[in-house]
């Protein structure tokens, strides 16, 4: 196990004793106290890893990627469980693979503590300890599933990217009613949307907030020196590694709450479905990623709306296995073009596009303005409502929230997408769907 040197961590006075007075400590416990000691998490734990005291009802632990989130709320509940604290607890994370993977099965997760390993039924999602503690797994794309059940305490993973968080935390709220103090253990990484908002603001609310940094001792030191490095001194170093609530950029073109007010499921028959790819000029892990979004429209004139579909953007890849997402994606939501930038590459941009979807028509565009003076259209289109975003796509949506007010050293790669589809679908109006066979 390693040697954390928080000041907050009762461990961290263990470390700093010279070897003799270690050797002295360690005669005064037997083996097995020592044991107990190791794996008891309280004398590992920061701080702010521990449930705060007092009568709250919600506990919010906002935090950094790697700040211990995860290992906090499954120390909890394990706790909850095998002290017989609560019977049925509930599990929600923004998917079902989430809850399976990180909950569940990760390093951090509940089958990895030191003390009793519950039994994972997968057939009937859930864990089972062996005092009759069970604890029910959730998805938060399915906010239906949590009407009828009822528990006395709930773990909610990473709530800010939920498909639909106000829903599904509200249902889950409203099924929080066993034993004498049902509560809810909420870990993320903040986003300022309204579920958040509403839970902090609340008077039975306690929070605690964690930086990356306060947790290196358990994460590569590659990783946060490399998110220091690219990250240091932006808005997104504030929120993603120090764990800040950010709200609003002044000069940025979009508004947290104007985009949380557009997203809805929308039935509709779109005549025109895009993909679009902003391709980078390089190659590697430190090259700008490659965007590429999704998006339909329908209607004609001053009713036509488009819908955000998916993001797919991914970081790092080569020409091939760029081209090859952005085909699949074209594939699964039945995409008649594909829109991509042509600036960086010229026509193998389009050779390498029509080698992985040779069925789709691939249209080049040229960027003569500036990003902001591309998106500046975009951006009223979504201020007169005419935009829908179908689902939740945290880092485009960050991207968005930053785009103009100078809060981010890294290229905007999921906005330039989004401004290619959308232009292309606003300014390109109703076409007939035509595929190339």
């Amino acid at each position: 196990m390693s040697s954390p040197d928080a000041p907050n961590c009762a461990a961290a006075l263990l470390c700093s004793l010279t070897p003799v007075g270690l050797a002295h400590l360690t005669t005064c416990f037997s083996a097995s106290q020592l044991q107990d000691l190791l794996n008891d998490w309280r004398f590992w734990a920061r701080e702010e890893q521990i449930a705060p005291d007092g009568d709250w009802r919600t506990w919010v632990f906002l935090g950094g990627r790697g700040a211990g989130k995860t290992r906090a709320g499954a120390e909890w509940v394990s706790e909850l469980a095998r002290w017989s604290k609560a019977g049925r607890i509930a599990l929600i994370a923004p998917t079902f693979q989430d809850v399976r993977e990180v909950m569940i099965e990760g390093s951090s997760g509940l089958r990895a503590l030191a003390d009793e390993r519950p039994v994972y039924e997968a057939s009937r999602k859930r864990l089972c300890w062996a005092n009759g503690a069970q604890a029910y797994c959730f998805s938060a794309e399915d906010p239906e599933s949590l009407r009828g059940p009822q528990f006395d305490a709930a773990w909610a993973d990473e709530l800010c990217f939920w498909a639909y968080p106000e829903e599904a935390l509200s249902t889950l709220e409203h099924g929080l009613r066993l034993g004498e103090r049902p509560r809810l253990m909420v870990t993320t990484t903040p986003r300022p949307m309204p579920a958040l908002k509403r839970l902090l603001d609340a008077r039975d609310t306690v929070r605690s907030i964690s930086a990356t940094w306060a947790n290196r001792h358990n994460v590569s030191p590659d990783f946060v020196a490399k998110l220091n490095e690219r990250w240091a001194g932006t808005a997104y170093h504030r929120q993603e590694l120090l764990g800040e609530l950010i709200e609003t950029f002044e000069g940025a073109l979009w508004r947290r709450a104007e985009v949380e007010a557009l997203r809805r499921n929308v039935d509709a028959e779109f005549d025109r479905v895009v993909v679009a790819v902003d391709p980078p000029a390089s190659v590697g892990a430190e090259a700008d990623s490659c965007g590429i979004i999704a998006a339909g429209a329908y209607g004609e004139g001053a009713a036509r709306q488009v819908v955000v579909l998916a993001d797919a953007t991914i970081q790092g890849a080569a020409p091939h296995e760029w081209a090859g997402r952005a085909a699949a994606l074209a594939r699964s939501v039945g995409a008649d073009a594909i829109v991509a930038e042509a600036n960086n590459g010229g026509e193998m941009v389009r050779e390498v596009l029509r080698a992985a979807a040779p069925e789709f028509f691939v249209r080049l565009v040229h960027a003569s303005k500036g990003k902001r003076a591309r998106a500046e259209p975009v951006a009223a289109y979504y201020a007169q409502g005419r935009v829908t975003h179908a689902g939740v796509f945290p880092a485009l949506e960050d991207e968005m929230c930053a785009f103009g007010a100078g809060v981010a050293k890294a290229s905007p790669d999921r906005v330039d997408a989004l401004v290619w589809a959308l232009t292309d679908l606003f300014m390109g109006g109703a076409q007939p769907r035509v595929r190339i066979l």
